[in-house]
């Protein structure tokens, strides 16, 4: 294989791009492990009583991943996201203003690998979610392990991340002002194990526990799907059945979660390597779907709001594929 190197005379801004994706690639996979050995190192290198000192402030503070995080508007504007949102590039798009009288329940769509335009869009200000919905406050929910590294939390919960765990989403949806939009990865990891370039199946016929807290939470429903999330990344071969994708389920059932061995291109090449191929994505929220509140919802109701949801997301996904390079044969399809 004919190895394909970066240009010497790229652009400083090109480079500070690569520069921040690769932060944003650390930080995802091995920023936690730093931060836990750092911990550690307190430890063992006689500093305990800073150690120390930090784990009685965790244990007063373990529950706000719960109730809200601890959200930076500082971190969310750094100047350093506007080169994350232009290295792919990044754009968030509308279809209808939302009323920030209410409560949201975002589903995005699809988990790709890394959900970069999750990220991007909703822990970062720099595709203008403020001013595209003023007065609406996101939250990315995550698997609450992100939540039980000593430092790492602390960093994370400045872009809005919190706990996905039921208590935390309802705590957002729950608040009688409003303007507070919970943002759920409906694939979850599972559904990362088929992201790859063209993969259009969604893990979300199954998925119905978000739909439950809408309605006992009265939040609107909002499908939003992320064009190119699939494109950033190639994935070892995986298919169903075989030995690595089944190391990779139990591994998932056991852990909670899962990373797919991707790979796309280097920092001074184009042919291998952990940092994204750079493909637009356009992720577009949807119209709501109006939830009136039921704290006892039956499981018929469950049903009908989940099939009308899974209706509204297929709708968007086809009015808008053509303008995202999309074939009109292609379609969705649910598992």
């Amino acid at each position: 294989m004919k190895i394909e190197f970066a240009p010497m005379n790229v652009p400083f801004k090109r480079r500070m791009q690569t520069f921040v994706v690769l932060k944003w690639i650390f930080t995802f996979l091995f920023l936690g492990q730093c931060c836990l050995a750092v911990f550690v190192f307190l430890i063992v290198a006689g500093y305990w009583y800073i150690a120390a000192v930090y784990t009685v402030w965790l244990y007063l503070d373990w529950e706000t991943p719960n109730q809200g995080g601890r959200r930076s508007e500082w971190v969310r504007n750094w100047t350093i996201w506007n080169y994350f949102r232009d290295y792919f590039p990044i754009h968030l798009k509308k279809t209808t203003a939302l009323d920030p009288k209410f409560n949201y329940l975002f589903g995005f769509h699809p988990h790709g690998v890394l959900v970069a335009g999750a990220f991007g869009n909703f822990c970062t200000e720099s595709t203008n979610f403020r001013k595209l919905f003023p007065d609406l406050t996101p939250y990315l929910c995550v698997l609450p392990y992100w939540f039980k590294v000593p430092f790492y939390r602390d960093y994370v919960m400045c872009g809005g991340l919190v706990s996905s765990v039921k208590s935390s989403i309802s705590h957002i949806l729950s608040r009688e002002e409003g303007g507070n939009v919970a943002v759920i990865v409906i694939g979850g990891a599972e559904e990362s194990l088929d992201a790859r370039p063209g993969a259009l199946t969604l893990r979300a016929l199954n998925r119905k526990g978000f739909i439950k807290l809408a309605a006992k939470c009265g939040a609107h429903l909002v499908p939003v799907f992320s064009f190119g999330e699939n494109e950033l990344f190639n994935q070892v071969n995986n298919p169903k059945g075989s030995t690595l994708r089944t190391i990779q389920e139990r591994f998932q059932k056991f852990m909670g979660f899962t990373l797919p061995l991707f790979h796309a291109r280097g920092i001074f090449q184009y042919n291998f390597g952990l940092l994204p191929f750079r493909k637009p994505i356009y992720t577009i929220v949807g119209k709501p779907i109006i939830v009136e509140q039921n704290h006892t919802p039956s499981n018929q109701e469950i049903e009908e709001l989940h099939n009308k949801y899974i209706a509204a997301l297929n709708e968007l996904f086809e009015e808008n594929k053509a303008l995202y390079g999309i074939p009109e044969t292609d379609h969705l399809s649910f598992s």
